[in-house]
Protein backbone atom coordinates (compact mmCIF):
# COMPACT_ATOMS: atom_id res chain seq x y z
CA UNK A 1 0.00 0.00 0.00
CA UNK A 2 1.40 3.70 -0.82
CA UNK A 3 2.12 6.20 1.44
CA UNK A 4 -1.23 8.34 0.20
CA UNK A 5 -3.65 4.76 0.68
CA UNK A 6 -2.55 4.86 4.73
CA UNK A 7 -2.56 8.37 5.16
CA UNK A 8 -6.28 8.22 3.55
CA UNK A 9 -7.21 5.41 6.12
CA UNK A 10 -5.21 7.11 9.18
CA UNK A 11 -7.77 9.54 8.70
CA UNK A 12 -10.97 7.20 7.97
CA UNK A 13 -10.15 4.93 11.03
CA UNK A 14 -9.96 7.27 13.62
CA UNK A 15 -14.18 7.58 13.47
CA UNK A 16 -14.09 4.19 14.98
CA UNK A 17 -15.86 3.02 17.68
CA UNK A 18 -16.35 6.37 19.98
CA UNK A 19 -17.02 5.44 23.15
CA UNK A 20 -17.92 7.40 26.38
CA UNK A 21 -14.70 6.90 28.18
CA UNK A 22 -12.61 8.92 26.13
CA UNK A 23 -11.22 12.35 27.46
CA UNK A 24 -11.95 15.82 26.27
CA UNK A 25 -8.40 15.20 24.29
CA UNK A 26 -10.19 11.84 22.42
CA UNK A 27 -12.92 14.05 21.42
CA UNK A 28 -11.08 16.82 20.15
CA UNK A 29 -8.55 14.81 18.05
CA UNK A 30 -11.32 12.19 16.95
CA UNK A 31 -13.51 15.68 15.98
CA UNK A 32 -10.25 17.00 14.04
CA UNK A 33 -10.08 13.98 12.10
CA UNK A 34 -13.35 13.89 10.77
CA UNK A 35 -13.27 16.98 9.60
CA UNK A 36 -10.38 16.26 7.70
CA UNK A 37 -12.07 12.65 6.51
CA UNK A 38 -14.88 14.80 5.11
CA UNK A 39 -12.67 17.73 3.50
CA UNK A 40 -10.87 15.12 1.70
CA UNK A 41 -13.03 12.45 0.76
CA UNK A 42 -14.00 13.85 -2.95
CA UNK A 43 -9.70 13.74 -3.24
CA UNK A 44 -9.40 9.77 -3.39
CA UNK A 45 -7.72 9.55 -6.82
CA UNK A 46 -4.59 9.87 -5.58
CA UNK A 47 -4.46 6.55 -4.09
CA UNK A 48 -3.06 3.51 -5.59
CA UNK A 49 -6.12 2.36 -7.53
CA UNK A 50 -7.96 4.58 -9.75
CA UNK A 51 -11.68 3.76 -10.16
CA UNK A 52 -12.78 4.27 -13.45
CA UNK A 53 -16.36 3.23 -14.27
CA UNK A 54 -16.38 0.78 -12.24
CA UNK A 55 -12.74 -0.70 -12.75
CA UNK A 56 -9.56 -0.43 -10.76
CA UNK A 57 -6.52 0.04 -12.91
CA UNK A 58 -3.29 0.66 -11.71
CA UNK A 59 -1.55 3.58 -11.86
CA UNK A 60 1.93 3.04 -9.83
CA UNK A 61 2.69 -0.52 -9.27
CA UNK A 62 2.10 -3.58 -11.62
CA UNK A 63 2.73 -6.27 -8.50
CA UNK A 64 -1.03 -7.32 -8.56
CA UNK A 65 -1.79 -10.56 -8.77
CA UNK A 66 -5.38 -9.70 -9.66
CA UNK A 67 -7.18 -6.62 -11.06
CA UNK A 68 -10.84 -6.52 -9.53
CA UNK A 69 -14.37 -4.42 -10.44
CA UNK A 70 -16.16 -2.05 -8.01
CA UNK A 71 -20.04 -2.14 -7.78
CA UNK A 72 -22.39 -0.48 -5.94
CA UNK A 73 -24.55 -3.16 -4.77
CA UNK A 74 -27.39 -2.63 -2.00
CA UNK A 75 -28.79 -5.48 0.41
CA UNK A 76 -31.91 -5.21 1.84
CA UNK A 77 -33.47 -4.93 5.66
CA UNK A 78 -37.12 -4.77 5.65
CA UNK A 79 -38.46 -1.91 3.79
CA UNK A 80 -34.76 -0.04 4.26
CA UNK A 81 -31.57 -0.29 2.17
CA UNK A 82 -28.38 -0.59 3.27
CA UNK A 83 -25.47 0.88 0.44
CA UNK A 84 -22.31 -0.78 0.20
CA UNK A 85 -19.42 -1.19 -2.36
CA UNK A 86 -18.10 -5.08 -3.64
CA UNK A 87 -14.80 -5.48 -4.78
CA UNK A 88 -14.85 -8.48 -7.43
CA UNK A 89 -11.50 -10.18 -8.50
CA UNK A 90 -11.42 -10.69 -12.28
CA UNK A 91 -9.86 -14.25 -13.43
CA UNK A 92 -9.78 -15.62 -9.89
CA UNK A 93 -12.24 -18.38 -9.86
CA UNK A 94 -15.65 -19.08 -10.88
CA UNK A 95 -16.50 -18.91 -6.76
CA UNK A 96 -14.46 -16.89 -4.49
CA UNK A 97 -13.76 -16.57 -0.38
CA UNK A 98 -15.69 -13.24 0.70
CA UNK A 99 -14.92 -10.92 3.25
CA UNK A 100 -17.50 -8.30 5.04
CA UNK A 101 -16.19 -5.10 6.27
CA UNK A 102 -17.94 -3.89 8.86
CA UNK A 103 -17.53 0.23 9.89
CA UNK A 104 -16.97 1.80 13.36
CA UNK A 105 -19.57 4.25 15.15
CA UNK A 106 -19.79 7.24 13.18
CA UNK A 107 -18.15 6.08 10.18
CA UNK A 108 -18.65 4.58 6.77
CA UNK A 109 -17.78 1.45 4.39
CA UNK A 110 -14.40 4.28 3.48
CA UNK A 111 -12.79 3.07 6.16
CA UNK A 112 -12.34 -0.22 4.61
CA UNK A 113 -11.21 0.90 1.08
CA UNK A 114 -8.14 -0.10 1.52
CA UNK A 115 -8.10 -2.98 3.14
CA UNK A 116 -10.26 -3.54 0.72
CA UNK A 117 -7.98 -3.04 -2.25
CA UNK A 118 -5.32 -5.48 -0.85
CA UNK A 119 -7.35 -8.49 -0.68
CA UNK A 120 -9.53 -7.76 -3.78
CA UNK A 121 -5.97 -7.95 -5.64
CA UNK A 122 -5.34 -11.03 -3.25
CA UNK A 123 -8.93 -12.72 -5.12
CA UNK A 124 -10.95 -12.02 -2.35
CA UNK A 125 -14.42 -10.60 -2.62
CA UNK A 126 -14.93 -7.72 -0.34
CA UNK A 127 -18.21 -6.21 0.49
CA UNK A 128 -17.78 -3.06 2.12
CA UNK A 129 -20.99 -0.84 3.40
CA UNK A 130 -22.76 1.65 5.88
CA UNK A 131 -24.55 0.67 8.31
CA UNK A 132 -28.27 2.02 8.85
CA UNK A 133 -27.67 5.27 10.92
CA UNK A 134 -24.74 4.32 11.48
CA UNK A 135 -22.71 7.78 10.57
CA UNK A 136 -23.48 11.28 9.64
CA UNK A 137 -21.74 10.18 5.93
CA UNK A 138 -24.45 6.96 5.87
CA UNK A 139 -25.72 6.15 2.21
CA UNK A 140 -27.70 3.72 4.15
CA UNK A 141 -31.57 4.32 5.57
CA UNK A 142 -31.95 5.27 8.54
CA UNK A 143 -30.48 7.70 11.24
CA UNK A 144 -28.38 7.98 14.09
CA UNK A 145 -31.09 8.38 16.58
CA UNK A 146 -32.33 4.67 15.26
CA UNK A 147 -29.18 2.84 15.23
CA UNK A 148 -27.93 0.14 17.81
CA UNK A 149 -25.62 -2.85 18.29
CA UNK A 150 -28.75 -5.32 17.87
CA UNK A 151 -30.18 -2.92 14.80
CA UNK A 152 -26.38 -3.19 13.25
CA UNK A 153 -26.69 -6.92 13.77
CA UNK A 154 -29.63 -6.90 11.96
CA UNK A 155 -27.83 -5.28 8.94
CA UNK A 156 -24.56 -7.28 8.80
CA UNK A 157 -27.37 -10.55 9.06
CA UNK A 158 -28.94 -9.22 5.99
CA UNK A 159 -26.18 -8.16 4.21
CA UNK A 160 -24.51 -12.09 5.01
CA UNK A 161 -27.82 -13.72 3.39
CA UNK A 162 -27.11 -11.15 0.10
CA UNK A 163 -23.46 -12.19 -0.23
CA UNK A 164 -24.30 -15.60 0.31
CA UNK A 165 -26.47 -15.67 -2.88
CA UNK A 166 -24.05 -13.84 -4.86
CA UNK A 167 -23.17 -15.75 -8.30
CA UNK A 168 -19.51 -15.26 -8.03
CA UNK A 169 -19.33 -16.17 -4.10
CA UNK A 170 -18.31 -19.28 -2.36
CA UNK A 171 -20.96 -19.47 -0.04
CA UNK A 172 -19.05 -21.90 2.50
CA UNK A 173 -15.89 -19.42 2.64
CA UNK A 174 -17.68 -16.02 4.07
CA UNK A 175 -15.53 -14.08 6.59
CA UNK A 176 -16.59 -11.15 8.81
CA UNK A 177 -14.19 -8.39 9.35
CA UNK A 178 -15.21 -5.42 11.39
CA UNK A 179 -13.22 -2.73 13.29
CA UNK A 180 -14.39 -1.51 16.70
CA UNK A 181 -18.16 -0.98 16.90
CA UNK A 182 -18.15 -3.13 13.91
CA UNK A 183 -16.33 -5.74 15.22
CA UNK A 184 -18.13 -5.91 18.21
CA UNK A 185 -22.12 -6.39 15.97
CA UNK A 186 -19.53 -8.70 13.80
CA UNK A 187 -18.59 -10.55 17.24
CA UNK A 188 -22.19 -11.28 17.84
CA UNK A 189 -23.49 -11.92 14.53
CA UNK A 190 -20.81 -14.38 14.09
CA UNK A 191 -22.40 -16.54 17.37
CA UNK A 192 -25.45 -15.94 15.96
CA UNK A 193 -24.44 -17.38 12.63
CA UNK A 194 -22.00 -19.84 13.35
CA UNK A 195 -22.57 -22.84 10.44
CA UNK A 196 -23.06 -19.66 7.87
CA UNK A 197 -19.60 -17.47 8.65
CA UNK A 198 -16.39 -19.15 8.40
CA UNK A 199 -14.13 -17.01 9.51
CA UNK A 200 -13.66 -13.85 11.89
CA UNK A 201 -11.22 -11.12 12.28
CA UNK A 202 -11.79 -8.47 15.06
CA UNK A 203 -9.68 -5.33 14.60
CA UNK A 204 -9.56 -3.34 18.14
CA UNK A 205 -13.71 -4.77 18.80
CA UNK A 206 -15.24 -2.26 21.18
CA UNK A 207 -16.58 -4.96 23.56
CA UNK A 208 -16.52 -1.82 26.12
CA UNK A 209 -19.99 -0.09 25.06
CA UNK A 210 -21.53 -2.20 27.40
CA UNK A 211 -19.49 -1.43 30.21
CA UNK A 212 -19.52 2.37 28.78
CA UNK A 213 -22.93 2.44 28.84
CA UNK A 214 -23.68 1.32 32.51
CA UNK A 215 -21.15 4.02 33.85
CA UNK A 216 -23.74 6.52 31.85
CA UNK A 217 -27.11 5.01 32.94
CA UNK A 218 -27.71 3.06 36.38
CA UNK A 219 -31.44 2.27 34.87
CA UNK A 220 -33.70 2.20 31.80
CA UNK A 221 -35.42 5.00 33.55
CA UNK A 222 -32.68 7.15 33.08
CA UNK A 223 -32.22 7.07 29.94
CA UNK A 224 -33.22 9.57 28.05
CA UNK A 225 -34.93 9.97 24.29
CA UNK A 226 -32.07 11.07 22.52
CA UNK A 227 -28.46 11.92 23.97
CA UNK A 228 -24.82 12.86 23.03
CA UNK A 229 -22.60 10.13 22.42
CA UNK A 230 -18.98 11.67 21.40
CA UNK A 231 -20.22 14.70 19.76
CA UNK A 232 -23.06 12.79 17.95
CA UNK A 233 -26.15 12.55 18.85
CA UNK A 234 -27.68 8.58 19.25
CA UNK A 235 -31.41 7.31 20.57
CA UNK A 236 -32.75 6.02 23.70
CA UNK A 237 -32.31 2.76 22.02
CA UNK A 238 -28.49 2.60 21.46
CA UNK A 239 -28.47 2.70 25.51
CA UNK A 240 -31.60 0.30 25.98
CA UNK A 241 -30.04 -2.54 23.79
CA UNK A 242 -26.47 -2.13 25.88
CA UNK A 243 -27.77 -1.83 29.63
CA UNK A 244 -27.76 -5.55 30.55
CA UNK A 245 -26.03 -6.98 27.60
CA UNK A 246 -23.13 -9.29 28.24
CA UNK A 247 -20.72 -9.91 25.54
CA UNK A 248 -18.63 -12.14 26.35
CA UNK A 249 -21.86 -14.17 27.45
CA UNK A 250 -22.47 -14.40 23.46
CA UNK A 251 -19.44 -14.24 21.71
CA UNK A 252 -17.91 -17.36 22.83
CA UNK A 253 -20.71 -19.71 20.89
CA UNK A 254 -18.43 -18.88 18.11
CA UNK A 255 -16.17 -22.09 17.81
CA UNK A 256 -13.84 -21.30 15.20
CA UNK A 257 -10.72 -19.54 14.59
CA UNK A 258 -10.61 -15.85 15.36
CA UNK A 259 -7.83 -13.32 14.61
CA UNK A 260 -7.71 -10.04 16.89
CA UNK A 261 -5.53 -7.27 16.68
CA UNK A 262 -5.86 -4.57 18.97
CA UNK A 263 -3.15 -1.87 20.29
CA UNK A 264 -1.74 -1.89 23.65
CA UNK A 265 -1.85 2.60 23.92
CA UNK A 266 -5.94 2.32 23.60
CA UNK A 267 -7.67 4.64 25.30
CA UNK A 268 -11.28 4.41 24.13
CA UNK A 269 -10.86 0.41 24.22
CA UNK A 270 -8.43 -0.93 26.12
CA UNK A 271 -7.04 -3.64 25.38
CA UNK A 272 -7.75 -5.50 28.27
CA UNK A 273 -11.33 -6.26 26.72
CA UNK A 274 -9.20 -8.22 23.36
CA UNK A 275 -7.39 -10.09 26.02
CA UNK A 276 -10.63 -11.18 28.13
CA UNK A 277 -12.13 -11.85 24.25
CA UNK A 278 -9.09 -14.56 24.02
CA UNK A 279 -10.08 -16.63 27.10
CA UNK A 280 -13.70 -16.66 26.22
CA UNK A 281 -13.17 -17.89 22.64
CA UNK A 282 -12.37 -21.66 22.09
CA UNK A 283 -9.67 -20.39 19.47
CA UNK A 284 -8.34 -17.08 19.11
CA UNK A 285 -5.22 -15.28 18.51
CA UNK A 286 -4.41 -11.55 19.39
CA UNK A 287 -1.93 -9.62 18.12
CA UNK A 288 -0.87 -6.75 20.05
CA UNK A 289 0.38 -3.57 17.96
CA UNK A 290 2.92 -1.57 20.56
CA UNK A 291 2.37 1.61 21.58
CA UNK A 292 -0.81 1.98 18.78
CA UNK A 293 -3.82 3.87 20.00
CA UNK A 294 -7.49 3.45 19.12
CA UNK A 295 -7.48 2.78 14.76
CA UNK A 296 -4.60 1.94 12.74
CA UNK A 297 -2.31 4.41 11.36
CA UNK A 298 -0.04 4.45 8.58
CA UNK A 299 2.42 1.13 9.03
CA UNK A 300 -0.22 -0.20 11.33
CA UNK A 301 -2.86 -0.53 8.69
CA UNK A 302 -0.22 -2.41 6.22
CA UNK A 303 1.06 -4.69 9.22
CA UNK A 304 -2.74 -5.38 10.08
CA UNK A 305 -3.47 -6.03 6.57
CA UNK A 306 -0.47 -8.57 6.55
CA UNK A 307 -1.99 -10.74 9.48
CA UNK A 308 -5.77 -10.28 7.91
CA UNK A 309 -3.82 -11.99 4.86
CA UNK A 310 -2.01 -14.82 6.71
CA UNK A 311 -5.08 -15.37 8.51
CA UNK A 312 -7.34 -15.66 5.08
CA UNK A 313 -4.41 -17.91 3.31
CA UNK A 314 -4.36 -20.27 6.08
CA UNK A 315 -8.27 -21.29 6.57
CA UNK A 316 -9.11 -20.17 2.42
Amino acid sequence: MNKTASAFVMVIFCIGMLTACAGKEDIDTISSHTEEYWAEESDIGGMQATMVDGTKTDTETDTEEFTYETQTLYAGNGDDRIYGIVYIPQDAGEQMPAVIYSHGFGGTHHSGMAYADILARNGYVVYCFDFRGGGPGSQSDGSMTEMSLLTEQSDLEAVLTMVQGLSYVDGSSIVLLGESQGGAVSAVTSAAHQDEVDGLILLYPAFVMADNTRKEFNSLEDISETYTLMGMTVGRRYAEDLLDYDFYQVIGQYDKDVLLLHGDADRIVPISYSERAVQVYPSAQLETFSGTGHGFYRNDVEKAADYILEYLKEHF
